[in-house]
């Protein structure tokens, strides 16, 4: 049997029929069993997986349609494709009524059954599909929990709360690491569209020639290397909501083009002349001070008024020490996952003296690092931390709370970016990785600033 291949069971005690549908789909990716008794089909469904039955009604020891309910009570999954005599149409519907997937009255061509466990193939595999992605939402809403009881929290989560009871575009704004995409989640599954799609795309993480394909779709033979149609992001997202991650990498040309989605929700896929109506939830993030992009020329002024309907931005986590014992509380309960772990009091009080230049992102990352490397019921995460004598500039921006110099985030950015190079010896891959971002952002970033 070929691996992924499909498993159908045929109970009819019709050897000719059984052996003729065997010898019809020999050259497909099938497994067929048969059974020529319900009492031999039921033993075979109680030990396996099994994706779709021929069920025959007239069976030695049983009507066909009394089966349905023992089948699908050992996999609920089964697609059970009855098959029966014009006479016993009656049962037919009895079969339909116990949960039979779909009937062939015989006798029945080959074709017409072939396009029937086609279909129902079909059907299996979008249930499955739905279901993986019902399971994700189910996770992702449970993790979508801001933690603080800090003001700067507390505005966050009153902004939450309102911009999920509206359509409204939103533009979240933060460094790197403070949680942009947590909050875009808490906003689309606490509100009205939590059933629907959640499709996010990082803005700077895709190369430029390819980001306008991925967000509108392609018709086949639009340029090279369309060999096939594909839909868009903006597609794949009707009906729920859109993250444009780190909206302020976005290539200008693109800016318009948004700026019109959000105007008229139409879009054109490359290629096409079609005009499809869209219905899409737009919340964008940055970490980039997009009115300082807008005075440099880089980002549209009338996208970002369009784009900040509403706004919501999060405190870095330097400006909310008082969250950090109930944010390592959340953090260890999630990755410990059940075993005794003990944080000391007078680690908090390190934690919360060290200036997180990283932000939330880099203290759950201390805590997993720490949760790793100490076998005991005690972990030391402060021991992980950058020495006061190796801080990077980043830091140092901070060690005079009462000086006039404040840094931007970009400064901020910048030196953390040469921080972490430094700490891991000019290594891209490495820093990209401790950093949260793809190796092809970090190189953005490093051209950008011009990081030798």
């Amino acid at each position: 049997m070929q691996k992924g291949s499909k498993t159908i069971l045929i109970i009819d005690d019709d050897k000719i029929l059984c052996d003729t549908i065997r010898d019809y789909f020999k050259n497909a990716s099938l497994e067929i069993i048969t059974a020529s008794t319900g009492r031999k089909g039921l033993q075979i469904c109680s030990k396996r997986k099994i994706d779709i039955v021929l069920l025959d009604q007239r069976l030695p020891d049983a009507e066909g349609h009394s089966l349905c309910p023992s089948i699908l009570r050992y996999n609920e999954q089964t697609k059970i494709i009855f098959i029966t005599a014009y006479p016993s149409f009656d049962n037919a519907v009895k079969a339909i009524k116990a949960g039979a997937y779909e009937y062939l009255s015989k006798p029945f061509e080959l074709e017409e059954l072939k396009l029937t466990i086609h279909r129902a193939l079909r059907t299996l595999e979008l249930e499955r599909t739905e279901q993986l992605q019902n399971y994700r939402n189910i996770k992702e809403s449970e993790e979508a929990v801001l933690i603080g009881s800090s003001s700067g929290i507390a505005e966050v989560k009153k902004l939450v709360h309102l911009a999920a009871s509206v359509d409204a575009p939103v533009l979240i704004t933060g460094e790197t690491g403070t949680g942009k995409n947590l909050v875009a989640k808490a906003i689309h599954f606490s509100g009205l569209t939590a059933n629907a799609a959640f499709v996010s795309i990082n803005c700077a993480a895709i190369p430029e020639n390819l980001i306008e394909a991925e967000l509108f779709g392609y018709e086949r033979g639009a340029f090279t290397g369309a060999l096939t149609t594909k839909k868009g992001i903006f597609e794949m997202a009707e009906g729920g909501t859109l993250v444009l991650d780190e909206i302020g990498e976005m290539p200008q040309y693109l800016q318009t083009k948004l700026l019109g989605v959000l105007d008229d929700k139409k879009i054109k896929r490359l290629g096409s002349d079609y005009i499809r109506d869209v219905n899409v939830r737009i919340i964008a993030t940055t970490s980039v001070d997009l009115e300082k992009a807008i005075k440099e020329k880089r980002f549209r002024e009338d996208l970002y008024y369009r784009l900040s309907v509403i706004r919501i931005h999060i405190p870095p986590l330097r400006q909310r020490r008082q969250d950090i014992p109930e944010l390592c509380d959340y953090f260890i309960q999630k990755i410990a996952k059940g075993r005794e772990v003990r944080l000391p009091g007078s680690e908090i009080d390190r934690l919360m003296e060290y200036n997180w230049p990283g932000n939330v992102r880099e203290l759950k990352n201390i805590l997993e690092r720490a949760i790793i490397l100490y076998r005991g019921t005690t972990i030391r995460p402060s021991e992980l931390l950058v020495k006061t004598g190796e801080m990077s500039e980043t830091s140092l921006f901070y060690s005079n709370p009462n000086s006039s110099t404040f840094p931007t985030l970009e400064e901020v950015e910048k030196n953390h970016i040469k921080y972490a190079l430094n700490h891991f010896s000019g290594n891209y891959t490495k820093t990209a990785k401790a950093l949260g971002i793809s190796l092809s952002t970090l190189k953005r970033k490093i051209r950008r600033y011009g990081i030798v």
